[in-house]
C-alpha cells in the first residue's frame, strides 16, 4: 500500500520516537515537498 503524508503523522509518531510503524504498515511513504519543507524549519 502506498500512502501519501501530511505533518500530523509524521511528527506525532516522531515524538514518542516510534516513526517506525510508518514503515511497518506501508510499503511506500510518499512525503509531499511542502510537508519536507515544513518539517525542515
Amino acid at each position: 500500500m502506498i500512502v501519501v503524508s501530511n505533518t500530523s503523522p509524521i511528527t506525532n509518531l516522531a515524538a514518542i520516537q516510534r516513526i517506525d510503524i510508518l514503515e511497518k504498515i506501508y510499503d511506500t511513504i510518499i512525503i509531499p515537498q511542502a510537508v519536507y519543507d515544513e518539517m525542515s524549519n
